[in-house]
């Protein structure tokens, strides 16, 4: 940065600073050499035999020259002149690339530890492997208890929704549903209902309790209670799961086709200045 700025000061004070002098193209080569090397690191990355640098060093320098060095060196090239042209368009990808990049810097600072605090000591097979056991052992209680509990829990289990669009999955949004005995007015027909952290079934059994006439029968709810409220929050991990793991990869569906672009409007940039210039 220091030699970008002593390059870009030795510029003849009587003309105005651009990227058609020595100084400028000096400046541009040495910015189209750092955006060629930083777009090498999707290649680098899958060299699992190149001993050519450790990929900790090559990402961490990555990172500090394309999002310190370069549109420094890429500023001082054009000499601040700016205009509705492909070579302001070739900017302009740069600072999106770059933009785009430090997001995905900040997602993986920010994501991994919550990932972490959010699977505790399971992974997620361990997970679905108790969700399962727990959808059992509820359908196995339900069985024993009034025909439209049974309804209910087989509708909560069978109605559960985990993942979906990518709006659901980006924001951890609960698309559940219940078929409920209805009230009022629609009493007498079972009505589909949102389940949302499966409060829907959990307050349906909790008033269940109380009016229970079966022996047995209130116990059962109670054990029902607790198999829902331990199926929400595991459900809850998940869903914070799939969350976490689409914000963490969803920046590189940016960064990445902005590079393309980048390096195609460079092309045109080069050739425009070398051939029609």
């Amino acid at each position: 940065m220091a030699a970008s700025a002593g390059i870009y000061l030795s510029q003849d004070p009587a003309l105005p600073p651009n990227g058609g002098s020595w100084q400028g193209y000096t400046l541009g080569g040495l910015g189209l050499a750092l955006i060629l090397w930083l777009a090498w690191l999707g290649i680098r990355k899958r060299q699992y035999r190149n001993n050519r640098g450790t990929l900790e060093g090559w990402a961490s320098a990555h990172v500090y020259l394309g999002g310190i060095a370069l549109p420094v060196a890429a500023t001082l090239h054009g000499g601040f002149q700016f205009g509705l042209n492909v070579h302001t368009l070739a900017y302009a990808l740069m600072a999106g690339v770059i933009l785009s990049g430090l997001y995905g810097l900040y997602t993986y600072l920010r994501f991994p530890p919550l990932l972490v605090r959010n699977r505790g000591d399971q992974s997620m097979d361990e997970r679905l492997a108790e969700l399962d056991r727990i959808d059992k052992e509820a359908l196995e209680t339900a069985s024993r208890c009034d025909e439209s509990v049974h309804t209910a829990v087989h509708s909560a289990l069978d109605r559960t929704a985990v993942g979906g669009g990518f709006r659901d999955q980006l924001f951890a949004r609960d698309r559940s549903r219940v078929l409920l005995p209805g009230t009022g007015k629609r009493e007498g027909r079972n009505v589909l209902v949102a389940n949302r952290g499966q409060r829907a079934v959990v307050d349906y059994l909790a008033q269940r309790i109380p009016d229970t006439s079966k022996h047995g029968e209130a116990e059962r709810l109670r054990e029902l209670l607790y198999v829902f409220g331990r199926r929400a929050e595991l459900l809850q991990r998940l869903r914070r799961e799939i969350s976490l793991q689409l914000r963490m990869k969803l920046w590189l569906a940016i960064h990445v086709p902005l590079t393309v672009a980048l390096l195609a409007a460079l092309t045109v940039h080069v050739v425009t200045v070398f051939f029609y210039w």
